[in-house]
């Protein structure tokens, strides 16, 4: 499995600064996909969102564009409209070629260097690396500077990342998932609720702290500021229509319910997005479950994939 790639005409490209430790992910569907979204988290960061909406004329988007950086991230969505007008991808308007680009953006300014972001050279740059291989994971893209579990500060933090993984539903229906992980709470196993990476007790510990019982004892004045997100692109070659995509989107959060703890707090800007990108019939249900599953395993894949860099460890070393 190659992860969001196997869903057919969808091609991945990241650009990365390893040194200020932050870069973006470019989703790329340059035949047009049909597309919802979901927001759940309380600090998001985004453009271009509302081109998903059932009532917006924008009958399908071109890419998404997943970066760090905070809102000075979202720049990056920039080169991407401009590769792709160049290459005379995007919305007819008579006038002018115009590219549907949504983007969102997750804060990872606490690590690397805060004065350097994700621009809209990095973003052009994603996009030509775009390819339909094996979706790169780990501290790529998105998730150069991803973390995970600061219900105690950076200090007992860990390595967050980009994940993808895919789910097989009868009749050649696939359905995968990108995600970038960013959370302030903890990732956990699915199927145990056993915590994967996290909050550490200590800075120089291997035993974790469960931030849902941190965030429990913070009491009614225990916010964490925007510092957070987890972003997740889900994509099938199923047939759907915006209203259903939305739906599927909406359920796609049940993916981040089962390995993320706490989740969808005030401090995350938690979103997904669905992309229909097929021509085959398949039930919206089956669709919802497979996309909360394949959620959730690209969130464990991402922080097993995620190394050591600037000064936060990772499981993968």
């Amino acid at each position: 499995m190659k992860g969001l790639t196997d869903i057919e005409g969808i091609l991945v490209g990241h650009a990365s600064d390893f040194e200020a430790l932050t870069g973006c992910t470019v989703i790329l569907c340059e035949q047009g996909a049909v597309a919802g979204y979901d927001i759940r988290g309380g600090a998001t960061g985004t453009e271009e969102m509302d081109v998903m909406s059932p009532f917006h004329i924008a009958p399908v988007v071109h890419a998404i564009v997943l970066a760090g950086g905070s809102a000075f991230g979202l720049e990056a969505a920039s080169g991407v409209r401009r590769f792709l007008e160049h290459k005379g991808v995007g919305f007819p308007t008579g006038a002018a070629i115009v590219p549907i680009v949504p983007a969102a953006i997750l804060y990872d300014l606490g690590i690397g260097k805060a004065n350097i972001r994700p621009t809209r050279e990095m973003g052009e740059s994603a996009t030509a690396a775009a390819t339909n291989g094996p979706v790169r994971e780990g501290n790529i893209g998105a998730g150069t500077g991803a973390t995970i579990g600061k219900a105690l500060g950076m200090k007992n933090a860990m390595k967050g990342g980009v994940g993808s993984a895919t789910v097989n539903l009868p009749g050649g229906v696939m359905v995968a998932a990108l995600v970038a992980v960013n959370a302030l709470g903890d990732v956990v196993d699915p199927s145990t609720g056993r915590i994967v990476a996290g909050t550490r007790k200590e800075p120089d510990s291997k035993e974790f702290a469960s931030s849902s019982a941190l965030m429990k004892q913070r009491g009614p004045t225990g916010g964490l500021g925007r510092g957070n997100t987890t972003l997740a692109v889900v994509a099938t070659n199923a047939k759907f229509n915006k209203v259903e995509s939305t739906a599927v989107a909406r359920h796609a959060h049940h993916g981040l319910v089962r390995a993320i703890s706490p989740v969808h707090t005030s401090s995350d800007g938690d979103l997904t997005i669905c992309l229909s990108h097929g021509k085959l019939a398949a039930s919206v249900d089956a669709v919802s479950v497979a996309a909360a599953e394949a959620v959730a395993e690209a969130i464990v894949r991402a922080v097993r994939a995620a190394k050591s860099i600037g000064g936060i460890p990772g499981l993968a070393g």
